[in-house]
């Protein structure tokens, strides 16, 4: 079992290891990475982090069905709504996550992908959920994230035909930033994660979650949650260290607090 997990310069890099399946995961392996997410919410050292999977071939392919297949698991666990959180099940990262997708990206592994805030692919990715096909359908934000992010109609068509489709439609329709040759995939990430970190944390993290929470509030309790967010922003030796780098025109040096 691995989820390989690295910090370098304020940047964490997960892995989904498990080649021989393709990425998938059983339990351990969705306990480990919600162990990793927790870490990247709760590490000040950490700013930004990057989501791959291991190898050329896939992403994540999603849920070991045949780990999962025909379980019930008891009832009472349906009511234990924060236990083994996920990115993609609700847990608040505020933080910007990079997707770095390097293959297949099916079922969990698009839930995943959809859950993330940058997202480069190689040109030879593969995208779907096509969990109605099994029995069920896209849970762990598929049904919300793909009718969030992508226009009615073709929604209705992921979801209720369970299509795949590849890199480029991706691109089309702006689920990917951008398509890139594989020896270039982990280079584009880390570009964008560097820019990212190289940024004010607060200011980031602040942008991040007034733009998420904007989807749930009406549009003057936004315009309110964001005259309260930058009035504490406002009072940050960050905001101190922007404006003076700025005056005199020298790169700031931004240490989140």
């Amino acid at each position: 079992m691995a989820i390989d997990f690295t910090l370098d310069r304020h940047i964490a890099t997960i892995t989904i290891n498990r080649q021989d399946r393709m990425n998938a995961m059983d339990a351990e392996h969705y306990d480990a990475l919600s162990a990793a997410w927790t870490r990247v919410r709760d590490d000040p050292e950490i700013r930004v982090a990057i989501i791959t999977g291991a190898g050329e071939k896939s992403f994540s392919v999603g849920a070991d069905l045949k780990s999962f297949l025909n379980q019930q698991p008891p009832l009472s666990e349906l009511l234990l709504t924060q236990k083994g959180q996920l990115l993609n099940r609700g847990l608040e990262v505020w933080k910007p996550v990079v997707a770095a997708v390097n293959g297949y990206c099916i079922g969990g592994g698009m839930t995943l992908m959809l859950a993330t805030d940058l997202r480069v692919c190689v040109e030879h990715a593969t995208f779907s959920v096509s969990e109605v096909k099994r029995g069920v359908f896209p849970a762990n934000g598929g049904t919300q994230r793909i009718a969030q992010q992508l226009p009615h109609a073709i929604a209705m068509e992921l979801l209720l035909l369970g299509d795949t489709f590849d890199a480029q439609t991706a691109l089309r329709w702006g689920l990917v930033n951008r398509v890139v040759k594989p020896d270039a995939l982990m280079s584009e990430a880390l570009a964008y994660a560097r820019r990212l970190a190289a940024n004010a944390p607060l200011a980031v993290q602040a942008a991040k979650e007034l733009a998420l929470r904007s989807r749930d509030v009406d549009l003057p309790t936004g315009l309110r949650l964001e005259q309260l967010m930058l009035r504490l922003l406002q009072t940050s030796e960050d905001v101190a260290e922007g404006t003076g780098a700025f005056a005199h025109k020298r790169a700031p040096d931004f240490k989140g607090q």
